[in-house]
């Protein structure tokens, strides 16, 4: 096993960077779309609140894969029309259709993480907010996200593993993450111990990512006093 590990250094490099750049950017993307989700949900016009719950049930109820699928093979099949409004060279590579459909599916489950968080916010901290004079927009930058934030990191921690877990998927459309690299090179050696050495790199980037979750929740937990108050 540590053969095939040192054997193929630059692989499993390739691999691990393309794995961690998955996660980290469809994680980004998937909150800044999660954020306006959140809001719509909690909008009192039941059309945009029902029309970002769709999204979120239709998201969170199909399977990831159905989802990285149909952007790949399925939005592969318009290149034509893609290469007329000048969008092949995006939908071409299979690493940027798994980004969008990792972005949109972590979209959903951030939406209802941010739209509890938000919910949990004490009326109490709004009204000091209101005391002081600050207008709605100000309230929800300066206290309403930052204590619904600091509520969240753990979900948000959580859903982060699991998008590095699922991360693997993008291996059945030729991203040559983690996965892709080790079934390279099962197919080459017939080795099952590249798994072994998959699982050890996934086991590392997710002790990682707990070890600076815990270093921004120590940072962060006064905020949790301040959201009691």
């Amino acid at each position: 096993m540590l053969t095939l590990l040192t054997d193929n250094l630059a692989l499993w490099a390739q691999g691990l960077q393309n794995t961690v750049a998955l996660t980290l950017l469809s994680a980004l993307m998937g909150f800044s779309l999660a954020l306006p989700l959140a809001l719509a949900r909690l909008s009192r016009n039941r059309t945009i609140s029902g029309v970002a719950y769709g999204y979120i049930y239709l998201m969170r109820g199909t399977p990831l894969l159905v989802q990285v699928f149909l952007i790949y093979y399925g939005l592969g099949s318009f290149s034509r029309e893609l290469r007329n409004i000048g969008l092949w060279w995006f939908f071409r590579d299979a690493f940027n259709c798994g980004l969008l459909a990792f972005a949109l599916n972590s979209a959903a489950y951030q939406a209802e993480i941010l739209r509890g968080g938000i919910q949990a916010v004490p009326r109490g901290a709004i009204e000091a907010g209101r005391v002081l004079g600050l207008s709605t927009a100000q309230i929800f930058r300066k206290i309403v996200l930052p204590i619904a934030t600091a509520r969240m990191l753990p979900t948000i921690g959580n859903e982060l593993v699991l998008l590095l877990k699922a991360s693997a998927i993008v291996s059945v459309i030729t991203v040559p993450d983690i996965m892709g690299q080790a079934r390279s090179l099962y197919a080459q050696s017939f080795d099952l111990s590249v798994f072994y050495v998959a699982a050890l790199n996934y086991l590392a980037v997710v002790l990682l990512i707990e070890a600076v979750w815990r270093r921004l929740e120590g940072r962060n937990r006064w905020l949790h006093f301040a959201g009691t108050v």
